[in-house]
């Protein structure tokens, strides 16, 4: 019954999505007062959808460990429910809407880098910080911009 690599990966990841909804939430920005909120940003649903798919993960984990040759039916039963919503939701929601917005940030940074990245941010955020770093930075700088 020990834990594979993949399984804690996938409990890092979603405390790190967590994490950054957390800090996310915590920052006042004049966004946060119009209509929508942060909910009018497709990079913050992203980071919504992407965070409950991997506590879906985890999710399925913890019951695939839990149930691991109990030979309950009605366990077995639940946790194939569960598997075919984890598969659902990555099909469906979590990797096309996660390509569309990585696709779509890089796009219009190949287009016109001022209007999703202004040179005046080089000062703070280095470019070579800028490329490793994902959903926290480019949330902050597209509010930012505003």
């Amino acid at each position: 019954m020990a834990l594979v690599p993949c399984q804690v990966l996938r409990v890092a990841i979603l405390l790190s999505y967590c994490s950054i909804l957390c800090n996310y939430k915590a920052i006042e920005m004049p966004s946060h007062q119009t209509y929508g909120g942060s909910w009018k940003f497709l990079t913050f649903i992203d980071l919504v959808i992407q965070a409950v798919f991997f506590g879906i993960c985890v999710l399925t984990d913890l019951s695939s460990l839990l149930t691991r040759g109990s030979g309950n039916q009605e366990q077995e039963r639940q946790l194939k429910k569960l598997i075919s919503l984890r598969d659902w939701m990555l099909a469906v929601l979590a990797f096309p809407v996660g390509v569309f917005v990585v696709a779509v940030f890089w796009i219009i940074y190949a287009y016109d880098r001022e209007m999703i990245y202004p040179k005046l941010l080089d000062n703070f955020i280095p470019g070579w910080l800028n490329h490793g770093m994902e959903q926290k930075t480019r949330l902050l700088k597209l509010h930012m911009i505003e």
